[in-house]
């Protein structure tokens, strides 16, 4: 049975309520958008929030959080006697390794992989056969000597796992790690490889509290409530800088807390002793060791200059925190507490319908030229990519009713313009299912937004319908961390 953490005071754990406030507030004007967060002290939880639409229990996706329960699944092995650290990727893919390996990659190990040192210069793309691509990929460097970020690499640690114990990532994990630390396996959603594997490198979805739970077996050393689930060395490999990272001052200059040190698929950080597992757009759950001190963090950080952001907040904040216990602070915690129950994404806009509102309800629009996609529909589902072909709308005094066609059947989607959001259950199987949220406001006569928001990710689109006596055109847009802001809306003919 899950035992839940504690909750206390900030000040009972040594940190002023005012010193929280001031952190959340500097979180909310730093140009990110904040979904939930969780500061955790002594083992107690001293302050909790979630942004609604975003929720406790609601899973988020990790993207290369994933990166550090991939890496736990080899620690797990490792204390379970099952894999050595050294052990050659050639000796445990011999079927898939090339006939005639080259030397570096005969020297390639489960270390190397641990610590972003495969020696690679470029990331194999995933296909049907991703094992047998990675092992054909050049190792230019002797491995362990040269820090490449390679989400490929971090796949390939479950595979090591599945050869090794027959057992994917989410069936190991479950009996050995999750069941143990009160993370719920039935909540957990993966992105899959091509031939079916769960994705290691950034497929995984999880709530604000799984993060804290994984990380908090690290803070305390592998154990969790007696039970030794990670060897001691491993953790302290895995805490520590086993990889110099200062290459990605290069690749990524923005991010100045990546150019520390790197160990097993966890970043070192700029105040001493504190690491952090890191996911894009902001999925950060940080250990402070010498303060007994976890955050965790989710976010849509839409560039690394903004998730540094965060980091630099964070790492202000972490000075504010001393030692030993303080005065209640009545006033500073009832703010707080307020605070905290009340976060919440900005408001939609309001607009009233549109007179020509009436005229488009039940018209049927047939896509002519440029692509809108049905990824909005199966972002998480697996299957293929596929356009919409027609679509309508059924508007409303509440919203509408955004009617859509496509290969892979309709889909009604609900979308408030009353200033509120409704939350729509998409996708046709049960476990491929999405939150989706939606709102809308007529921004002309002729011109209705649209904004969707997959809850339980970071991806967000835009879609802006501009109609005439002729049809309409869409623009779309999305915040994917891979879009350029330069590149513009896609834009879509339907009549």
């Amino acid at each position: 049975m899950r035992k839940e953490f504690e909750r206390t005071s900030p000040e009972a754990v040594g940190i002023r309520s005012q010193a929280i406030l001031d952190y959340i507030d500097a979180l909310e004007r730093s140009n990110t958008e904040m979904h939930g967060i969780m500061i955790m002290r002594h083992g107690k939880i001293c302050a909790e929030g979630w942004w609604q639409p975003f929720a406790p229990n609601l899973r988020h996706g990790l993207q290369s959080h994933t990166k550090t329960y991939a890496a736990t699944a080899v620690g797990i092995a490792y204390t379970e006697g099952v894999l050595k650290l050294d052990e050659r990727l050639i000796d445990i893919f011999p079927e898939e390794s090339p006939a005639d390996p080259s030397e570096n990659l005969k020297l390639l190990t489960v270390r190397d992989v641990l610590c972003m040192g495969c020696g690679m210069d470029a990331m194999p793309r995933p296909t049907v056969d991703w094992i047998r691509d990675f092992m054909h990929t050049p190792v230019n460097h002797k491995p362990g000597t040269a820090f490449m970020y390679n989400s490929t690499g971090s796949s390939i640690l479950g595979a090591i796992v599945r050869k090794k114990t027959g057992e994917g990532l989410q069936e190991y994990l479950s009996k050995r790690l999750f069941c143990k630390i009160g993370i719920d396996p039935d909540n957990i959603r993966w992105y899959c490889m091509p031939d079916g594997m769960e994705m290691g490198g950034g497929g995984m979805l999880a709530t604000t509290e799984d993060n804290l739970r994984l990380m908090k077996l690290y803070a305390d050393g592998g154990v969790w409530e007696g039970e030794r689930i990670l060897a001691e060395d491993y953790v302290r490999l895995a805490t520590t800088n086993q990889n110099d990272s200062s290459t990605e001052a290069l690749n990524n200059p923005e991010a100045s807390d990546n150019f520390l040190g790197y160990g097993f698929q966890i970043w070192m950080c700029k105040p001493k002793g504190v690491y952090r597992a890191d996911g894009a757009m902001g999925q950060f759950t940080i250990v402070s060791p010498e303060q007994d001190l976890l955050i965790a963090i989710n976010e849509t950080a839409v560039g690394a200059h903004w998730a540094q952001s965060t980091l630099n907040i964070t790492w202000d904040f972490l000075e504010k925190v001393g030692g030993g216990t303080l005065e209640e602070d009545p006033q500073s915690a009832g703010r707080l507490a307020q605070k905290m129950r009340c976060l919440n994404l900005p408001n939609p806009v309001f607009q009233p319908l549109s007179p020509i509102a009436s005229k488009i309800s039940g018209r049927t629009y047939t896509v002519q030229s440029g692509v809108l996609s049905t990824e909005i529909f199966n972002f998480m589902s697996g299957e293929p990519v596929s356009p919409i072909t027609d679509f309508s709308f059924a508007f409303d005094s509440y919203g509408c009713i955004w009617n859509v066609n496509g290969p892979n059947g309709t889909q009604a989607v609900r979308i408030a313009t009353n200033g509120c959001r409704f939350t729509n259950l998409v996708g046709k199987a049960e476990d491929q299912t999405q939150l989706l949220v939606c709102d809308g406001a007529w921004t002309e006569e002729d011109t209705f937004a649209v904004n969707l928001r997959w809850a339980e990710t970071c991806l967000t689109k835009k879609l802006v319908f501009h109609f005439d006596c002729d049809g309409v055109t869409v623009e779309d847009t999305n915040n994917s961390a891979f879009r350029r802001s330069e590149d513009g809306p896609d834009v879509i003919v339907a009549k």
